[in-house]
C-alpha cells in the first residue's frame, strides 16, 4: 500500500528557470534576425558603392544620374519580382526574356491597327495576358508533367522568341504613340511613372509574401514541398500561380522596354533579362534552393548590379567586363548564402 500511495502521489513541479536579462533570445527573435541579415548586408554594399561613386565618379551627384540609374533598373526589378516568387518555390524561369519579346511584339500591332482608347487599352492588357499564358504553360509542365523547371522553361526560352519573330516577321516595329509610351516616359510630380510603378509593385509583393496565405504557402512549398503537400498545402496550384505571375510581370516589363525605345524588335527585346533577374534575386539574398523570398532584397540586388555597371562604364571599363564582374557577383552571393545556412 505504501508503494501504491507513492506511485499515485503527484510529482513535485520542477523549479522554474530564473529569468535574467542575459537569457537566450526566443526562436521568433532569432527568425526575425535571420530575415533581417541579408537585407542589411546588401544595403551596406549598396551604400558603399554610392559613397565610392560620390568620391571618385565625376557628376555622380546629380538628378539626371539618379533618374538614369533608376529608370534603367525598372525592368530588371519588375522581372526580378516574378523570378523571386518562382525561385521561392524551388524553381527557375529562363523564359522571362521570351515573354517580354512576345508582349513587346503584340502591343504595337494592337495600338497601330486599332485607333483610339480601345487600341491603347488592348495594347496594355492582351500582351500581358499572352505572357501570362506562357507562364501557365511553364507551370503545367512543372506541376502536371513533373518536368524540371530549368528544362520546362528552356522550351519557351527557345520557342517563345521564335514565336515573337514569326509574329513580327522578324522586322523592327518603330512607332510614336505618346498615350502608350506614357507608361515609360510619363512623369508624376517630376518622377518617372515607371519608377513609381516599380516601387508600387515592390510594395505590393512584399505585402503578399509577408501577410497573405499565398505568401506562406509559397515559402513552405519551396522549403519542403512533400511535407507541405502532406499538410494540405496545394503545392501544384501555388507553383502554377508563381510561374503565371512571373510571366505576366515579364510581359509588363516588355511593354516598358519597347516604350522607352519607341520600337519593338523581337530579336533583342528582353535579351539577357533572365540572367539579370536571376542575378538580382541571388544578390538580394533569396536562396536559389527555395523556401525564401526577399522582394526588397531583389530591389537592392538590382540596384547593386545597375550601379556596378554604371561605375564601370563611368571609369572607362567596357560593358563586356561588367558581364564578367556580374558573374563573379552571382558566385559570391551563392557562396555567402551557403555559408549563412
Amino acid at each position: 500500500m505504501a508503494h501504491e500511495s507513492l506511485r499515485n502521489e503527484p510529482a513535485a513541479p520542477l523549479p522554474a528557470a530564473p529569468v535574467t536579462s542575459a537569457s537566450a533570445p526566443s526562436s521568433d527573435t532569432k527568425t526575425r534576425a535571420r530575415r533581417r541579415i541579408p537585407i542589411q548586408r546588401e544595403i551596406v554594399v549598396l551604400l558603399a558603392m554610392v559613397v565610392f561613386n560620390l568620391i571618385f565618379t565625376p557628376h555622380f551627384w546629380s538628378l539626371q544620374t539618379f533618374n538614369v540609374n533608376l529608370t534603367q533598373v525598372v525592368t530588371i526589378v519588375i522581372v526580378g519580382i516574378g523570378m523571386t516568387l518562382v525561385v521561392a518555390t524551388g524553381g527557375i524561369d529562363l523564359s522571362v526574356g521570351a515573354s517580354m519579346a512576345i508582349s513587346g511584339a503584340l502591343a504595337p500591332m494592337l495600338f497601330m491597327n486599332i485607333d483610339g482608347p480601345p487600341g491603347i487599352v488592348l495594347a496594355f492588357t492582351l500582351p500581358v495576358l499572352a505572357a501570362a499564358v506562357c507562364g501557365v504553360f511553364n507551370g503545367l509542365l512543372v506541376t502536371r508533367l513533373s518536368v524540371q523547371p530549368i528544362v520546362a522553361t528552356l522550351v519557351l526560352f527557345i520557342a517563345g522568341r521564335g514565336v515573337a519573330q514569326v509574329v513580327t516577321d522578324g522586322s523592327l516595329q518603330a512607332f510614336n504613340n505618346p498615350a502608350f509610351q506614357w507608361i515609360a516616359l510619363g512623369k508624376v510630380g517630376g518622377v518617372p511613372f515607371q519608377v513609381l510603378l516599380m516601387f508600387a509593385l515592390v510594395g505590393l509583393f512584399v505585402w503578399i509574401v509577408r501577410k497573405t496565405l499565398f505568401g506562406q504557402y509559397l515559402l513552405v512549398t519551396g522549403g519542403n514541398e512533400k511535407a507541405a503537400y502532406l499538410c494540405g498545402v496545394p503545392t501544384a496550384r501555388v507553383k502554377l500561380i508563381a510561374y503565371t505571375i512571373c510571366a505576366a510581370l515579364a510581359g509588363l516589363a516588355g511593354l516598358i522596354s519597347i516604350s522607352v525605345n519607341s520600337s519593338s524588335d523581337a530579336n533583342v527585346v528582353g535579351l539577357g533579362s533572365e540572367l539579370d533577374a536571376i542575378a538580382a534575386v541571388a544578390v538580394g539574398g533569396t536562396a536559389l534552393t527555395g523556401g525564401k523570398a526577399y522582394i526588397g532584397g531583389t530591389l537592392i540586388g538590382a540596384l547593386i548590379i545597375q550601379l556596378l555597371r554604371y561605375t564601370l562604364l563611368a571609369h572607362g571599363i567596357p560593358d563586356a567586363a561588367a558581364l564578367v564582374v556580374k558573374a563573379g557577383i552571382i558566385i559570391a552571393a551563392v557562396y555567402v548564402q551557403r555559408r549563412a545556412r
